[in-house]
């Protein structure tokens, strides 16, 4: 799946006779705008967080106000990733990737629904942006599908501390090959930028996809808020681990 990923970009970075579809270099004026672009997601998510904290049980109330303490320093945290230059180009990307958006064939995988994500303007999905957007939206998938399996699967409620440690293990080890695989297909592209470059993009759009599963959840499904909840405490070192 990481090498088709790769793949996928290099054609995605390949149409150069289509403006469209031409890289561009990463430059400072969308570093800037990527972090007032995360900034204004924070603070329109957690502003929405903040007014439906009373509907959730009080078992999560806890988690909800550590959440809503961190925005300053998610900022800060994003702000000080992309501060530095990048010698890479962003690119026209899948723009809703997730294993929704894959079919395994039993031997290899197919990517389909090219729309991007469907919530967003056409203007916004046309935009072209780093490779490790779509990434990113996959390493979430995975997590996503551990924390659902750990809450919707056979398992009894009693052993879900037990099994939490092997799920964070299953989606770090299956994370890790999927990078991996893509590295090694996109290795000199012009959409890969260096180890420090690469992880410093890969942690912004982490962090950028979670806040914004947060508004999702909230919008679509407040009974799976908890899931992104705890993925922006675990990217701060503060969750325990269940997404």
């Amino acid at each position: 799946l990481g090498q088709r990923t790769a793949e996928m970009h290099r054609a995605l970075a390949n149409a150069v006779d289509a403006p469209a579809f031409t890289p561009e270099p990463i430059v400072a004026h969308y570093r800037r705008g990527r972090v007032e672009s995360f900034r204004n997601l924070v603070r329109s998510s957690f502003l929405q967080l903040r007014r439906q904290r009373a509907r959730f049980p009080e078992t999560l109330q806890p988690e909800i106000d550590r959440v809503l303490s961190s925005e300053g320093t998610l900022v800060a945290r994003v702000r000080a990733l992309l501060d530095r230059r990048v010698a890479a180009s962003r690119i026209r990307v899948h723009g809703d990737y997730h294993l929704g958006q894959v079919l395994f064939t039993g031997k290899d995988f197919v990517i389909l629904d090219f729309e991007g994500e469907p919530a967003r303007s056409l203007g916004e999905r046309r935009y072209k942006r780093t490779a490790m957007r779509d990434l990113a939206g996959m390493l979430r998938s995975f997590e996503y599908a551990v924390a659902y399996a750990l809450r919707h699967g056979p398992g009894r409620a009693e052993d879900l501390a037990a099994l939490r440690p092997w799920g964070r293990l299953w989606s770090r080890w299956v994370s890790a090959a999927f990078l991996q695989g893509y590295l090694a297909a996109a290795e000199g592209a012009v959409f890969l930028p260096d180890a420090e470059g690469f992880h410093a993009f890969l942690e912004y759009n982490l962090l950028d996809k979670t806040v914004y599963e947060l508004r999702y959840e909230l919008n679509n499904r407040p009974d799976w808020v908890e899931i992104p909840l705890d993925g922006i405490l675990e990217k701060l070192g503060e969750g325990v681990g269940v997404a």
